[in-house]
């Protein structure tokens, strides 16, 4: 009569699949050795064996615990766990473990599903060991005893099947038929009983399952007959049913049972109790009052832990002997929406380019809800403007996938807040934030902190030093966002300007390969590049425009009078009859600087007789202070300094000797070679004739000479030029072409500017220069065609930057303009002139003395 516990042999396990729409299906028995093969999940799913590493294949189950596992060698679902499927689905007929399946690259879901299949791994037992009953002997034939139910955790063929009872002339075994399940043992009375002859009865119950082979479990029933009392209680049902909300109060009664006995006094009273074997999952949750049979709640219900509870109830009188009814109470309860859905991670979010196409999916997300009916319908939202949606693809699974176009540079990270709702009354929700991140992609170039930059260098610079640094940012990330400088291959003055400067192309540092000259090279250009390290890579380019500073580095190079061709001493010539302001000569000097450092001035430094001569200290012209004295000696020695106007002051000498003569004298003839002297002496006749002859050469000369000094003084004072009248109302026709005239007579160059047809007076320029000054002084230009012609003008008078400039223009023909500009402080000009049909720019340097008629 004790619970049997023998095991028996488990069968071979059976595995199949099964393919139906969307989803693959294993049926597969349970308690599997661990790394047994369920099936091979690749090649179900059409994976190759690279792709099984490379796509990260991977299962996750719904059930919580990880019962399976993917062999990443072969590609094979293999158990992990021990798997029981009592534990697993009680005594459910179908127990289906669903599986998500997730690969990567991208991002993708599968659903399968193993079915476990029972075995007959568990024999019936009875909830005790040992059933005591006590019946009166006055109880007639035909009377029943309820008597415990055996279980058996197997389901299907290998559930619990029948019961059998030992043999014995006063007990069988029958079944009460009850609603909920096939059977309930009962003891019927066959014949009366005598308690003279047996005051005892022992019996042996035996439940059988359906398996193969056959498991049992016994019961032993002792049976004590008693005196008489007559009548036992009886409830108005054998079976009732209830049914309580979850969310039911402590102390809220179910039902109140009666039960009627037809005894009198003692033997009539009843009192109410649960039944001796009732379980503790009933006891912990329910109570009953003795004496009214009222069923009463102590516990908290729980419709996802129990749905339901079968109470065995007693009612026994107090005679004696004691006789006692029976009732089953069935407790159903009803779902309340108690528990909030219920947001899960089926994979962690991968990271998302940001030039990932609509669709991409970001992460696998499911939701559950304990509750059930419409209290376990849950929904997932989005909050409007997320550039992610919400796809549902099988049974309260979805897929986060990108719907939108995202930029790494605006926002580097999302957090996604994803809320469930169910559709209980009132609903209950509940939130989950899902980080996404978003990694870059190499879609910005590189930017400059300027479109061009302007660089002042003073020339004579040492090799090697630092010109600039120019500076570009990205706004990328990573290797995306590293910057690398060159320099674009380009020409300056035919020679590749990596000949004159080079970059460090780790921060953007420009450095001179050598000394500059500003007389050589006074402005070049670099086309600085910023590229960065993505793939493909991208790239900027910007203009560093080089500007050399002119420094007093040349000393003035006097040119007339030339002592090359007469030795270390200009000799010059004068008669003792000048008077004071006669020109005795002019002293040419030119400076290869530019600007102040050009500017030059004139002194005499030392003089055989400073009373007598002077120089004038701009042009140079050297002249009589006083009329010569017949005390003056013929021969006197001027030694003039000729400086400049920089920093520091760079100056050089010039030693001119004047002979002084008797009667009148051309200045013309001192560029000539000396006469040779007469071997013999000509006749007093010859002689006469020959000095008459030459002091009429010499009195128109010195007129000459004596009308073009007035009119170089009226030139300084009036700041008119001197041209003819004529030829300014030449220059008035409009259909004369624009003339540009280099004159180079003389010591005293010029340049003269002539045109007109849309100017209301005609204007004619001239700008006097030293003799040798063509190739210096007077530049031509010719500017790119995207350049304003006014940035020229600004970057050509860079070397000037402390000087402040006004500007005028006219126009004086159609396809040429002239362009004077006047310094403030200074008394510095700049004249260019423009041909906009050739796009050619002509440039005075150092014009410092332009006048206008």
């Amino acid at each position: 009569g004790f619970l049997s516990c023998a095991s028996n042999l488990v069968p071979a396990p059976m595995m199949t699949k099964t393919k139906g729409y969307g989803q693959t299906r294993y049926s597969i028995p349970e308690e599997l050795k661990q790394g047994s093969v369920v099936g091979n999940l690749a090649k179900d799913l059409g994976l190759g064996l690279t792709e099984i590493f490379d796509r990260k294949l991977r299962v996750a189950s719904e059930a919580g615990k990880q019962y399976f596992s993917v062999d990443a060698g072969k590609g094979e679902l293999v158990v992990n766990d021990r798997i029981d499927r009592e534990a697993l689905c009680a005594q459910s007929a179908s127990c289906v473990l669903p599986l998500q399946v997730v690969v990567e690259n991208p991002l993708q879901s599968h659903r399968i599903e193993v079915e476990i299949r029972d075995i007959n791994d568990n024999s019936p037992s009875f909830p005790t060991q040992e059933i005591k009953l006590k019946i009166p002997e006055s109880v007639g034939a035909g009377k029943r005893f309820p008597l415990e139910k055996a279980e058996d955790f197997d389901v299907g063929v290998n559930s619990l099947k029948t019961f059998s009872l030992s043999k014995n002339e006063y007990f069988s075994l029958k079944f009460k038929e009850t609603k909920n399940d096939d059977g309930v043992p009962e003891l019927l009375l066959e014949k009366p009983l005598d308690r003279e002859k047996n005051a005892h009865h022992q019996l042996l119950l035996t439940a059988l399952d359906g398996g193969n082979p056959v498991k049992s479990g016994t019961c032993k029933i002792t049976i004590t007959v008693l005196d008489n009392n007559d009548n036992f209680p009886v409830f108005s049902e054998n079976e009732f049913k209830v049914s309580l909300k979850e969310n039911s109060t402590k102390g809220s009664s179910a039902i109140k049972l009666t039960a009627t006995d037809a005894d009198d006094g003692l033997n009539g009273e009843i009192v109410y109790s649960f039944g001796s074997r009732t379980p503790e999952s009933v006891l912990s949750v329910f109570d009953i009052n003795y004496l009214t049979g009222e069923i009463i709640l102590k516990g908290t219900l729980d419709y996802e832990s129990s749905k339901l509870y079968r109470i065995d109830v007693t009612a026994k009188d107090k005679g004696i002997p004691e006789m006692e009814g029976h009732c089953r109470v069935q407790v159903d309860v009803e779902d309340v929406n108690d528990n909030s859905p219920e947001i899960v991670l089926t994979s962690k979010p991968s990271p998302v380019r940001e030039d990932a196409p609509s669709g991409t999916v970001v992460a696998l997300i499911s939701a559950r809800d304990q509750d059930s009916g419409e209290n376990g319908k849950v929904k997932l939202h989005l909050p409007k403007g997320s550039p992610f949606i919400l796809k549902p693809s099988y049974s309260n699974n979805y897929e986060l996938v990108t719907s939108g176009v995202l930029d790494r540079e605006r926002l580097s990270e999302y957090n996604i807040e994803i809320t469930a709702t169910d559709s209980g009354s009132p609903p209950l929700w509940s939130k989950k934030t899902v980080p996404v991140t978003i990694t870059d992609v190499n879609d910005n170039p590189p930017v400059f902190t300027q479109p061009s930059y302007n660089v002042y260098l003073k020339e004579n610079g040492v090799p090697g030093s630092i010109l600039y640094s120019v500076s570009a940012y990205d706004e990328d990330f990573g290797e995306n966002a590293k910057i690398s400088y060159s320099i674009l291959d380009s020409k300056v003055q035919d020679v590749s300007v990596s000949s004159y400067v080079y970059i460090n192309s780790d921060n953007g540092s420009i450095y001179s390969m050598h000394s500059f000259d500003y007389e050589k090279l006074k402005v070049f250009q670099i086309q600085v590049q910023a590229k960065d390290q993505g793939s493909p890579s991208l790239s900027s380019n910007a203009t560093v425009h080089v500007f050399i500073l002119d420094q007093n580095d040349n000393a003035p190079a006097v040119i007339y009078p030339s002592s090359a061709v007469l030795g270390s001493l200009s000799h010059q010539r004068m008669p003792r009859c000048a008077k004071a302001g006669h020109l005795v000569t002019k002293v040419t000097a030119v400076d290869a600087d530019s600007g102040h450092n050009a500017w030059m001035s004139y002194r005499v430094a030392e003089a055989t007789d400073a009373s007598l001569f002077t120089v004038s200290q701009y042009t140079g012209e050297v002249r009589t202070k006083r009329s010569v004295s017949e005390q003056d000696d013929s021969s006197q020695r001027l030694l003039i300094e000729i400086k400049d106007d920089g920093e520091p002051v760079q100056s050089s000498t010039v030693t001119v000797s004047i002979l002084m003569e008797d009667g009148p004298h051309e200045p013309i003839l001192e560029l000539r070679q000396k006469a040779a002297e007469p071997s013999t002496k000509t006749g007093r006749i010859t002689l006469y004739l020959i000095l008459s002859l030459a002091s009429v050469s010499v009195l128109s000369l010195v007129t000459f000479l004596i009308l073009a000094v007035k009119c170089m003084k009226s030139s300084r004072s009036s700041g008119s030029c001197c041209m003819r009248r004529s030829d300014c109302e030449d220059y008035k026709n409009p259909n004369r072409n624009l003339q540009i005239q280099l004159n180079t007579d003389g010591p005293i160059k010029y340049v003269e500017v002539l045109g007109g047809d849309m100017m209301s007076q005609s204007q004619s320029f001239r700008s006097c220069m030293s003799p040798m000054s063509e190739y210096s002084d007077f530049t031509l230009i010719k500017p790119s065609s995207t350049t304003d012609f006014k940035e020229v003008i600004s970057v050509l008078d860079a070397s000037l930057p402390d000087s402040t400039w006004t500007f005028e223009s006219q126009q004086v023909r159609s396809n040429w303009k002239i362009y004077l500009f006047h310094s403030k402080n200074t008394y510095s000009r700049s004249l260019y002139i423009r041909n906009f049909e050739a796009e050619m720019v002509y440039k005075l340097n150092n014009a410092y003395q332009i006048t206008t008629c």
